[in-house]
């Protein structure tokens, strides 16, 4: 016999549980377009001659993050 549990006691967990996962979802989608965004501007940069390096002196990073931005 199956196991039958009123899970209507529930019910805010699971509303909020499907509003945080939709919420991660679109955060997801922003996060790719973002690093589109971003990996566009520091190409462009790169093409009028700005390096790497100074990429990440202003953005204060490594040179090495900027590598794996461009990569993306």
């Amino acid at each position: 016999m199956a196991d039958t549990k009123d899970l209507s006691v529930h019910q805010p967990a699971f509303d909020r549980l499907r509003e945080v996962r939709a919420q991660a979802i679109e955060h997801a989608r922003l996060a790719r377009q973002f690093a589109v965004e971003r990996r566009d501007l520091m190409q462009g940069l790169i093409d009028q001659g700005v390096s790497q390096a100074d990429i990440a002196r202003e953005l204060g990073v490594t040179r090495q993050a900027i590598q794996k931005m461009l990569a993306c």
